[in-house]
């Protein structure tokens, strides 16, 4: 989970009424158009809030499909429709990472996605399965003081944070679905015993903060020399005030390295799913050239990946980021939790 804020146990009254929702836990918020349960579809959202936003009134205005949103984070609404199972109100699951699609999926909660939206999408961002759909992309980055560390200082891998030399010298949120997701690259890229003995030597050389923009902001401020992050935080700030990144840069580690991990944010229709053909709808929509123009003129700083849109033209070029080949389908977040626990990062 990122550190941007999620509202709590808030319902939006819309101008129909107020919507009863089953489910516990985080906000909801309702587009106009036509009601739940009689066309209109809720969905489960771990994305940023903002940007669901964006693509949900931008859907209704073009559809009249109502959408009942419902926001929390990755972990939190995969395990909450883990609990639901076939009895879920969620038509729609959409998350900042991969992992958590995966846990559902393999729960056998997905419907098929409908093929034409896959068509919409690269192979290399969406899963094999087919079960779910790339929406938008994130990237590994080490973001470093430019004041205290030099360009050709910087670790050449990912890997390298766990010489010696790195001790004290760099961040992260391991509690968060972002690294999380990253360690599951790992294990996935180089397996079980290298991704152990990585997270031990972080567990002595990494300082831990609670969020990516912290550590962020710490490398900014002086209290450490690099922290691992994704890199809308960084290009998010610079587009604000740059307060919390005037003294950095941006280092990608490229070669198919770990570190050049590029997650994949995923969205999916539940077997339960009442309108199954509004949820699908939604899908094809947001992976479409509308919906990922709202990634290119947006701010959220995140990568589209579907129809052919480019990115931001402020962000580094995907293709340019050398990331490694990983399926998102075998991104493992229960193996990655429990290793991190024996690690003692969790």
């Amino acid at each position: 989970m990122t550190s941007r804020p999620h509202s709590s146990l808030s319902v939006a009254v819309a101008a129909v009424g107020v919507l009863a929702l089953a489910a516990c836990g985080s906000g909801a918020s309702t587009s106009g158009g036509s009601t739940g349960g009689s066309g209109g579809i809720t969905l489960y959202n771990a994305q940023h809030e903002s940007l669901t936003q964006e693509w949900v009134d931008a859907f209704t205005k073009q559809t009249g499909i109502k959408v009942t949103v419902r926001n929390g984070s990755d972990t939190e609404l995969s395990n909450q429709l883990m609990q639901e199972g076939a009895a879920s109100p969620a038509d729609v699951f959409l998350t900042e990472n991969s992992p958590a699609m995966t846990q559902v999926e393999n729960a056998g909660l997905f419907a098929d996605v409908d093929k034409a939206t896959l068509d919409q999408v690269p192979a290399e961002y969406r899963p094999s399965t087919g079960k779910w759909v790339g929406i938008a992309a994130r990237s590994t980055v080490l973001v470093y003081d430019k004041r205290k560390v030099q360009a050709n200082q910087l670790p050449a891998s990912m890997l390298d944070l766990a010489k010696p030399e790195w001790k004290g010298r760099w961040a992260a949120s391991p509690s968060g679905a972002d690294f999380q997701a990253i360690v599951s690259a790992l294990l996935e890229l180089k397996g079980e015993s290298v991704t152990n003995q990585w997270l031990t030597a972080m567990k002595t050389n990494a300082k831990v903060y609670k969020g990516n923009s912290t550590a962020m902001k710490a490398v900014n401020s002086g209290e450490v020399d690099t922290a691992l992050i994704y890199h809308y935080y960084y290009y998010g700030d610079q587009a604000k005030t740059g307060e919390n990144s005037a003294n950095l840069g941006t280092h990608y580690f490229k070669n198919q390295d770990p570190g050049a991990f590029v997650s994949v944010s995923g969205g999916g229709v539940l077997k339960s799913s009442k309108n199954a053909a509004a949820a699908q709808s939604l899908l094809k929509f947001i992976t479409g050239k509308a919906g990922q123009e709202v990634l290119q003129k947006g701010t959220s700083f995140e990568y589209a990946v579907g129809s052919g849109v480019a990115s931001n033209p402020a962000l580094v070029p995907l293709k340019d980021l050398q990331a490694p080949t990983v399926d998102p389908a075998k991104l493992n977040s229960a193996t990655v939790t429990d290793l991190m626990t024996q690690a003692g990062l969790l």
